[in-house]
């Protein structure tokens, strides 16, 4: 079990595709403990800070019940394959990272914007397109009645 020494106590706030998780974790010389609570919607800083001060000392109460893990350890796995280590490194890399619901909403938006121009730009092509071949056949009928 870990002594008191010197312990640190983190408290984490990320967006898993559906919820708002907060995560608490206590590290103590390799061991950590951690307690989880969801949120709806996105917290602002106000909103945690309110939440921590009223519900903080149950969701430490909670942690301290919870049985202390090794930290870092990966599974059953000892020392890792250098190249295996270098294909999750870059697996991870190329997953797409999770975002908060404003940046989601600013990509959709900006997608949708590429989108509307993209057929703009391609009824412009066919509108044009009508035009020169409108003049042409114009030209071809007056070359046929002798103009």
């Amino acid at each position: 079990m870990p002594t008191t020494a010197s312990p640190s106590t983190t408290f984490t706030v990320y967006f898993t595709g559906r919820f708002w998780v907060g995560v608490y974790e206590h590290h103590d010389h390799g061991w950590v403990r951690a307690a989880r609570v969801a949120f709806g919607s996105e917290p602002g800083e106000a909103e945690l800070y309110e939440w921590l001060l009223a519900h903080g000392g149950a969701l430490g109460e909670r942690a301290a019940r919870a049985p202390w893990v090794r930290e870092g350890r990966d599974g059953a796995r000892g020392r890792m394959n250098p190249k295996r280590a270098q294909r999750q490194a870059a697996k991870e890399a190329a997953r797409p990272r999770a975002s908060t619901a404003a940046q989601e909403a600013v990509r959709a938006e900006q997608e949708s914007r590429a989108a509307a121009a993209g057929e703009a730009r391609r009824q412009d092509r066919e509108e044009e397109r009508g035009r020169r071949r409108g003049i042409r056949r114009a030209r071809a009928r007056a070359r046929h009645r002798g103009r």
